[in-house]
């Protein structure tokens, strides 16, 4: 054990000796490596930030609310069939449906894109269609004024509660509560600003406005109740497989589906998106790794390139470590710890290269916050920086293991 340790001490002096006294040459050996390992790192960093932020922005929505919403397969879309969840759905499973906390119609008001006006100013929002349910099922709240009450909707009224991204776009008050906008040709009072969310997946979270689901079904006529979509959350502790399963017995029943027919309806949850989203970031990353990996193997060649140069270079100072007692596994010990030297030295520049890079992509990138770099990359990176200096060294270490002393000295 002490031979060994002698022998990689000894070896590893010899190593960082031949690296430092060609200082360019070992420089631009490791190029490769640099700009491989700082790819992946920058790659690896920004998809793993992007995706903690994004799933973050999916908790505060809740991963207990579920969205039902109609589902046409691409069969049926061929034949001309769109399947609908309507209105009088959302009241049968309000009264039918078991272990169910909060549950609440939704509709899209006049159509996507909706204009809204205040004063000389308008943009284009989507106007939401609800009742005052919606607050507890996907917890809005209020910055100014209030929610939608259940007056509000069982006497019509023709009020709103506004995002923030549309009070700043009209350039409404400070406090918008009390002011008149017009929604596609309608007066609506406000009576409430939300609170600011951010976007999500580069979409304006506060772009929106929010008005009584009988006001809206009365303004579109029957066409409202045609689509919706149900949002509800479970009871605490309740199985969200019972509830959906209880839902889509009734549903099924509802529209007399037989056994060999697809559902028209699907449950859309928080963590169904998450792992969805997950899936793409995942082989995103997988796929922008090996492409940017490549130039990993392209160093690994460059070391063995260089080290082959440095055995020939090297020929006659082998030969006389040789004549003084070196033994063949000493001088293959020594190649074969400069070439993972040189390997680990552009691992560690390109650890720091690639964490710098995507720092400034952070600045810049939109979704994203601060830099994450797992430890399974850092590993990664180094396991592959290792295996390359072990691998593309060991043709020229055992090259100049196998010189003949005698014949060595004499090379010029």
């Amino acid at each position: 054990m002490t031979k060994l340790w002698h022998a990689f001490f000894e070896g590893s002096k010899a190593a960082m000796q031949a690296i430092t006294a060609h200082g360019m040459r070992s420089a631009l050996t490791t190029l490769g490596i640099i700009i491989g390992v700082g790819a992946v790192i920058t790659v690896v960093a920004i998809m793993e930030s992007l995706s903690a932020n994004i799933t973050d922005q999916l908790d505060d929505l809740g991963s207990d609310m579920v969205t039902l919403r109609a589902y046409t397969n691409p069969e049926q879309k061929m034949l001309g069939f769109s399947n609908k969840i309507s209105y009088y759905d959302f009241l049968l499973l309000k009264g039918k449906a078991k272990y169910v906390s909060d549950m609440t119609p939704t509709m899209r008001a006049f159509s996507l894109g909706s204009s809204v006006q205040f004063g000389r100013n308008n943009t284009q929002t989507q106007i939401i269609g609800t009742d005052s349910s919606y607050q507890a099922v996907i917890h809005v709240y209020p910055e100014l004024g209030r929610f939608l009450s259940e007056s509000d909707d069982l006497r019509r009224r023709r009020v709103a509660f506004i995002g923030a991204s549309v009070a700043k776009k009209l350039n409404m008050p400070d406090d918008p509560t009390g002011e008149f906008i017009n929604l596609s040709g309608d007066w609506f009072r406000v009576i409430g600003l939300a609170e600011e969310r951010g976007s999500l997946f580069g979409f304006d979270q506060d772009n929106y406005i929010i008005a009584p689901f009988s006001t809206v079904r009365s303004l579109n006529g029957s066409r409202a109740t045609n689509n919706i979509d149900i949002m509800f959350r479970p009871k605490t502790g309740a199985s969200l497989e019972t509830i959906k399963e209880n839902m889509r017995q009734i549903l099924r029943q509802k529209h007399k589906l037989s056994e060999n027919d697809p559902d028209h309806f699907e449950f859309v949850t928080a963590e169904k998106t998450k792992k969805q989203f997950a899936s793409i970031t995942t082989s995103v990353t997988l796929v922008a790794s090996g492409v940017v990996g490549i130039s990993l193997l392209v160093g690994g060649i460059g070391i063995m390139n260089i080290m082959l140069v440095s055995v020939t270079e090297r020929t006659k100072e082998i030969g006389i470590a040789k004549a003084l007692g070196a033994t063949p596994q000493f001088i293959l010990f020594q190649f074969l710890i400069e070439a993972l030297l040189l390997s680990l030295f552009g691992g560690i520049i390109g650890l720091l290269l690639g964490y710098g890079l995507a720092s400034l992509v952070a600045i810049f990138m939109p979704g994203t916050s601060g830099v994450m770099v797992p430890m399974w990359a850092i590993g990664l990176s180094f396991g592959f920086t290792t295996a390359i200096g072990v691998i593309f060294g060991l043709a020229p270490a055992v090259k100049a293991a196998k010189l003949n002393p005698v014949d060595a000295l004499r090379y010029e």
